[in-house]
């Protein structure tokens, strides 16, 4: 049996690139507390990806929960049940609680229109997902936003690398905040990221991510341990330098899977807007049935698909009382994620495609 495939793999600098990275880490004996790596990744992020600030962050959950903080919410944030439960998770943390709004079946993201309806004297914010980097329509969700006097705060654990109107769609919200883990565009092992619409938040989340310190080491807010290490600092800094190169390479996959199951009866693509980083490649599949025959199928070939997200966070009752959400929950049923990553081999994509379409055709 051939090596096994994943569904994804981190996109990886040379070694020797990190390496000489870490030899300066080793020199100056200093390994975290906002080192020169980790101002130095901060700095190359802005200009790279066009942003207008940023503060990195321990990961994308932690960014969250600072995000919340830094804008003192307290209430009833609206947000989409098809993610992964990280998203409600730093809600709950926070003390705040989700209210679950219904997504567009075929962009995935949270249908704007159904927003106003779950508006009530507790709602404090909007935190829709850029799910699998395919932008929000942001215009819209402001627009509500600003109707309502709401804060937006996207997760846009996706969406590194992603222009929308012309900049990049982390510079849209009151915060967006994003994820650096190792299974994305742009990786640092484990971190996140967020980056604040005004300087004055900025301040705020520097100051919360540093257990409340401001630049005079004076206590001025209730703060916590959100630091970024050198080393992950490291990681990250080699790894942007080929950030265009791997973007590039995802499309190209993409498309590879697009035109090989386009023909394919019954299976649907998510819809993208305008732009995406074509992160992952999600197909939706007729029924619930033939998705665990395509996964039980790619198993028995050593091929790892994932069902991503499911179930839909709506039904964790673990965490949140049972609300019935349906497109969220119909989506989460039918939806798996096929391999793509940098490594991966375009002739491993018709293998893959190859085994999809027989259960499809056959099922």
């Amino acid at each position: 049996m051939k090596q096994p495939i994943y569904v994804t793999r981190p996109t990886l600098a040379p070694l020797s690139d990190v390496t000489a990275l870490l030899e300066q880490v080793w020199e100056s004996g200093v390994m975290t507390h906002n080192g020169p790596l980790v101002q130095r990744f901060e700095r190359e992020c802005i200009e790279h990806l066009g942003l207008n600030r940023m503060v990195a962050v321990t990961n994308g959950t932690i960014a969250i929960q600072m995000a919340i903080r830094a804008l003192e919410l307290e209430g009833e944030i609206i947000t989409s049940p098809f993610t992964f439960v990280a998203t409600i998770n730093a809600i709950l943390w926070e003390r705040c609680t989700p209210v679950f709004v219904d997504i567009d079946p075929e962009t995935l993201n949270i249908d704007p229109q159904k927003i106003p309806a779950a508006i009530t004297s507790k709602t404090v914010a909007i935190m829709p997902i850029h799910v699998f980097g395919n932008p929000c329509e942001v215009d819209k969700i402001q627009a509500v936003a600003d109707a309502h006097g709401l804060k937006v705060i996207y997760d846009a654990a996706h969406a590194v690398g992603v222009d929308y109107g012309g900049q990049p769609l982390l510079n849209y919200g009151d915060i967006s905040a994003t994820s650096f883990h190792a299974t994305k565009m742009l990786n640092t092992a484990e971190g996140g990221g967020c980056v604040a619409k005004t300087e004055e938040l900025h301040e705020r989340l520097k100051e919360i991510r540093f257990f409340g310190y401001n630049d005079r080491k004076e206590i001025v807010r209730n703060g916590f341990n959100g630091k970024l290490t050198e080393v992950h600092a490291a990681v990250g800094i080699a790894n942007l330098k080929y950030l265009p190169q791997a973007l590039a390479d995802r499309k190209k996959k993409y498309m590879l899977y697009r035109l090989a199951l386009e023909s394919c009866p019954g299976v649907a693509f998510q819809k993208i807007n305008k732009s995406c980083n074509y992160s992952y490649f999600p197909v939706i599949l007729p029924s619930e049935a033939m998705l665990l025959k395509v996964e039980h199928a790619l198993r028995n070939q050593n091929i790892f698909s994932r069902r991503y997200f499911y179930p839909s966070v709506n039904r964790y009752t673990e965490l949140v009382p049972y609300n019935p959400i349906p497109v969220s929950e119909d989506i989460a049923m039918r939806i798996l994620c096929l391999p793509l990553y940098y490594a991966l081999p375009e002739g491993d994509i018709e293998r893959i495609c190859c085994f999809v379409r027989e259960c499809v055709q056959h099922g």
